[in-house]
């Protein structure tokens, strides 16, 4: 009997080719991928999260457009009738982000209390070649729009440094559901309500969280059988696996008890560590947890020594198991 081929067996883990292989893989996706398109905004971090795997939340835009006054405060009633919205003419819509969109279309516009309300959809249907211009070309147009008028698609000169404030953060509103597509108090019929059901039965609890050092998008989402927590992080994507490989060989990967670290992935030129989470703590549990992880990680990052044997296995081994995301 002849001696079984080991051609095909793939690279031990841990071993050095294991890595070499590892490495080759993401040399190649980030070769395939468009540079960060969100890159040199404030909100970077959050967009990315709410363009890869947050269901539905909005943020109002810092247009750099003068826009409409806030309406004024009259009661401490809520108002779920806005009326139609009121506008001088050549006065700019409020425009949010929004996560998705009905059909999943680039932008809409909506009436709104006192002005209408435009909407810059992340998460579009077909994938844009160019994710940066159709942002901007769908704030462009949901700043100027008509309520109801359907978005088709256009095209932009302009950049988004031209449009946003490019050091404003994001104030997002996370929702239960996708009400908010359509104005407050706007009459629904049988069928629009039951599709708002459906959509909300897909959202499941989520939260952004904010470490003490407001560095990048940590969010916590509760899938059911377990949590997780997904950080989205701003520094260069080698950087931030060198860190986690010395934290791995150090024992602290980790937010504490009931968390257990579950790899990461690529996105938008990104770099995302993921946490399983005990599914009975709730957001608010992990603060500490956080913090400290935080710490560490930024401690690791500035530390400049060669990796030992035992980090480069642990590189090896968070590498093998990434995975890379839409870009």
């Amino acid at each position: 009997m002849g001696k079984k081929s080991k051609r095909g067996s793939g690279p031990r883990p841990g071993s050095d080719r294991a890595e070499r292989v590892a490495a080759r893989k993401e040399r190649q996706a980030a070769a395939a991928a468009p540079r960060r398109p969100f890159a040199g905004l404030a909100a970077e971090c959050d967009l990315v999260a709410m363009r890869a795997f947050v269901s539905s939340a909005t943020a109002r835009l810092t247009l750099l457009e003068a826009g409409p006054p806030e309406p004024e405060l009259t009661s401490v009633v809520p108002d779920d009738d806005p009326g139609p919205s009121v506008q001088n003419d050549g006065v700019r819509n409020h425009v949010s982000v929004a996560t998705v969109l009905p059909g999943a279309v680039g932008a809409m516009v909506r009436d709104g209390k006192g002005a209408r309300e435009g909407f810059a959809g992340l998460q579009i249907d077909p994938e844009p070649g160019d994710i940066t211009g159709e942002f901007a070309a769908a704030i462009e147009w949901a700043a100027h729009a008509k309520a109801g008028e359907p978005y088709r698609g256009t095209a932009t000169n302009t950049t988004l440094a031209e449009l946003i404030d490019v050091g404003a953060p994001l104030d997002i509103t996370v929702h239960e559901d996708f009400s908010w597509w359509y104005a407050p108090g706007a009459p629904l019929d049988a069928g629009v309500q039951e599709m708002l059901n459906r959509a909300a039965d897909t959202i499941l609890p989520t939260a952004r969280m904010t470490a003490k050092s407001g560095l990048g998008a940590p969010w916590w989402v509760n899938a059911g059988d377990r949590a997780h927590l997904r950080w989205v992080r701003p520094e260069d994507e080698d950087a931030v696996m060198t860190a986690l490989a010395r934290l791995h060989a150090a024992g602290r990967l980790t937010l504490g008890e009931g968390s257990r670290f579950a790899g990461s992935f690529r996105t938008h030129g990104l770099l995302v560590p993921v946490f399983d989470l005990d599914v009975a703590k709730q957001a608010e549990h992990w603060y500490d947890g956080l913090d400290q992880f935080d710490a560490w990680l930024v401690a690791a990052m500035a530390d400049t020594a060669e990796l030992t044997a035992e980090q480069r296995r642990s590189r090896a081994g968070i590498r093998t198991r990434q995975v890379t995301l839409r870009v």
